[in-house]
């Protein structure tokens, strides 16, 4: 096995566990692994895979936002609500490593729902869909993850 190929593996091996453990770049990781793997190679193989791992990638990272927001959105959040848990996800991110980004998150949705509709009752709902969301984008990112990891797999039994 090449030293590339050793390399790339424990990339991608990090990445996922970045996804999981939100410390790392997960995604990132994963194509830098794919490209450590398939640039060297220079070969049709290698630049099909590069190529299949990073429209993975960027559709998973589009996916991950988009999908999650239009559910909160859906069922009733509204905008200003998921705007404050993003800004004390980013807070929350640089106060408490790992867990601080979902945290914040969370709790900016919480915050902004019991102010605006004054009951803690009222405000558990949209809480509940904003960890709902939390957890498909967690789900969306891994399966992008594991499916670039996927491809470079195929790439290695090919080539």
């Amino acid at each position: 096995m090449s030293p590339e190929t050793v390399i790339a593996a424990l990339l991608i091996v990090v990445g996922i566990v970045g996804i999981v453990v939100p410390v790392l770049p997960g995604l990132i990781l994963v194509l830098a692994g794919v490209a450590v793997w398939a640039i060297p190679r220079g070969d049709a193989v290698g630049w099909t895979v590069l190529g299949i791992a990073t429209a993975i990638v960027v559709l998973g990272s589009v996916a991950k936002y988009l999908l999650p927001g239009r559910r909160l959105r859906d069922s009733g959040v509204p905008g200003r609500t998921i705007a404050a848990g993003a800004v004390l996800g980013v807070v929350g991110f640089f106060v408490i490593p790992v867990v601080g980004l979902f945290l914040g998150f969370v709790l900016g949705i919480y915050l902004a729902e019991l102010v605006r509709l004054h009951w803690s009752e009222q405000a558990w709902p949209s809480t509940r869909q904003a960890l709902a969301a939390v957890g498909w984008s967690v789900v969306i990112e891994l399966a992008t993850g594991l499916l670039a990891a996927a491809v470079w797999i195929g790439g290695l039994v090919l080539g």
